[in-house]
């Protein structure tokens, strides 16, 4: 699981059919101390997240399985949000 922040959205007027009806939103990845880690990536909604906002999500074949559909081509999906980071 990794964090991110989402910096945007994706508008697509046609998907492949097992991601019809799911949101799509670009996430920037994060290190331990909320700074960008690496290029923005395009994840799958599954928390209704928006613009803004720190998030878990995942990547690889788990990506697809919290989507309505797991046999879908999702490389990343956002599996929360997240309210607040404390590091001791």
């Amino acid at each position: 699981m990794n964090l991110g922040r989402v910096i945007g959205t994706v508008v697509s007027t046609q998907k492949v059919s097992s991601l019809e009806g799911v949101k799509l939103l670009i996430v920037q990845p994060l290190d331990e101390n909320l700074e960008p880690a690496g290029d923005p990536l395009v994840a799958c909604d599954a928390q209704q997240a928006g613009p803004g906002e720190l998030v878990t999500f995942i990547g690889g074949r788990e990506a697809a399985l919290p989507l309505p559909d797991p046999f879908n081509p999702s490389d990343a999906t956002i599996t929360s949000i997240v309210d607040e980071v404390s590091l001791d």
